[in-house]
């Protein structure tokens, strides 16, 4: 009698939860969801605890490497990967320096799309974009599949950075593409900005050294609506697409100016964000602010800012300003390098790749606690995630760190993968999708393999 007490107070427990589209987060549809900001509803059939065996519902092997992140609809799950005929130099973790690899693999690369089916992990259908020899190098950690797609319910848009934008629909049929002309980039690390999608338009960035831009592309036909010059150089922020009270807004960092376009590309403002000589955290938005930063480790160079809806114009600080009509507040040197930050419960967390956590107030960035150390010495480049009152931290070794929720730096539990984990993870339907070097696991509370 007990155990049909509780199963269907479980089941009543789940209705709601179920039957709304919010709180059932159905679709992941580009890096960091919808919001760009790594936050979920609360789900019962989220887990708190994990490892390569429990609460595993399915592991499915990739071919190939590929860091950018799953995106789902409905019942599928769509990844990319790019594999070589022949062996190469391996991505590995780690910190390097700005030194990047000073030319491109001589062997043919195949650029790969892949549809799992979000129940049991089977590869529905797999597509090959592109196949050749890579014309630019990548950074030693990266890969040639490092942009997560992003998708709209009709059809899916995948982006090889420095290759091209490909349009499929959901049965894996080629739609369109538009080819890209590589362009030399910092260090010859390569492109990683993600594409995102608006109505009936896909928008992506390229910063590069030699003429970077922004465009947008018609969903249906792949033809360019718009493209907008940039006085860039190389920077990786995925774009995000701001929805307000007072209009749809475009925003892209960069390292000379942070902007915003209209939806079709006018600049609606624009502020010299003294940004970091590497440009890599994506902007988000919780409560309406947005957020921006930037913090290579060896820069002086690590602002913060947090900018209310509205903005027209030049908003840039004067000297000695920390805020002023726009810019909500700000700090000069709490930028993270490659990880996006997270907003959860009234607090701003900065994961550092090396290994340590701060957190501020997200309304006032006052300061609640300074850098504190993860331990085992844990370096980070997926960005962090949040659901159920805690905050989950994905280090490169495959552990994931967890942490409640509130003002103090406590890590209550931690679960191994034991493999190379650089992708930031998807959650959909009470799932979380985690992408290690090898597999993309499937993991609920109660699952069984």
């Amino acid at each position: 009698m007990n155990k049909i007490f509780s199963a269907i107070a479980l089941s009543c427990l789940l209705m709601p939860l179920v039957n709304s589209p919010l709180a059932a987060q159905d679709h992941w549809t580009r890096f960091r969801g919808q919001d760009g900001n790594g936050v979920v509803p609360d789900d019962p059939r989220l887990p708190v605890h994990w490892n390569a065996k429990e609460n595993v519902q399915w592991k499915t092997k990739i071919l190939g490497w590929g860091w950018g992140s799953p995106v789902v609809w409905g019942d599928r799950v769509f990844v990319t990967a790019v594999h070589s005929d022949l062996d190469y130099e391996k991505p590995k973790g780690g910190l390097y320096l700005g030194q990047g690899r000073p030319a491109p693999p001589d062997t043919v690369h195949h650029w790969m799309v892949y549809c799992l089916d979000l129940d049991d992990g089977t590869i529905i259908w797999k597509h090959e974009a592109h196949q050749g020899k890579p014309k630019v190098p990548r950074h030693p950690k990266s890969t040639y599949a490092a942009e997560t797609p992003t998708i709209d319910g009709d059809r899916l848009y995948v982006l090889f950075g420095d290759l091209g934008l490909y349009c499929l629909d959901l049965d894996g049929q080629p739609l369109w593409k538009h080819s890209l002309t590589p362009r030399k980039t910092a260090s010859g690390y390569g492109a990683a900005a993600s594409p995102v999608v608006h109505e009936n338009q896909v928008i992506m960035v390229y910063d590069n050294e030699e003429e970077s831009f922004i465009a947008a592309h018609d969903t249906v036909t792949g033809e360019v609506r718009w493209k907008i010059p940039r006085s860039e150089t190389s920077t990786w922020a995925t774009p995000f697409v701001w929805k307000h009270a007072d209009g749809v807004e475009i925003i892209v960092c960069g390292r000379k100016e942070n902007r915003a376009y209209s939806t079709t590309g006018d600049l609606l403002w624009h502020f010299d964000g003294k940004m970091s000589v590497l440009t890599i955290p994506s902007p988000f938005v919780v409560q309406d602010l947005l957020y921006i930063t930037s913090g290579y480790f060896q820069d002086n160079k690590r602002p913060v800012y947090a900018i209310r809806p509205g903005a027209r114009g030049d908003i840039s600080l004067k000297t000695d300003e920390t805020a002023n009509e726009f810019i909500s507040w700000s700090l000069q040197r709490m930028g993270p390098y490659n990880t996006s930050p997270i907003v959860y419960k009234g607090n701003y967390y900065t994961l550092l790749d090396r290994g340590m956590l701060t957190c501020h107030n997200a309304l006032t960035g006052e300061l609640v606690f300074n850098r504190t150390r993860f331990p085992q010495g844990a370096s980070f480049t997926a960005s962090p995630w949040a659901y159920n009152g805690k905050l989950f931290f994905l280090d490169e070794n495959g552990t994931t760190h967890v942490m409640p929720a509130g003002g103090e730096f406590k890590i209550e539990s931690t679960n191994e993968l034991d493999e190379l984990c650089i992708a930031t993870p998807a959650i959909s339907q009470g799932k979380l999708l985690l992408r290690t070097a090898s597999s993309v696991y499937c993991i609920s509370r109660g699952s069984k393999p």
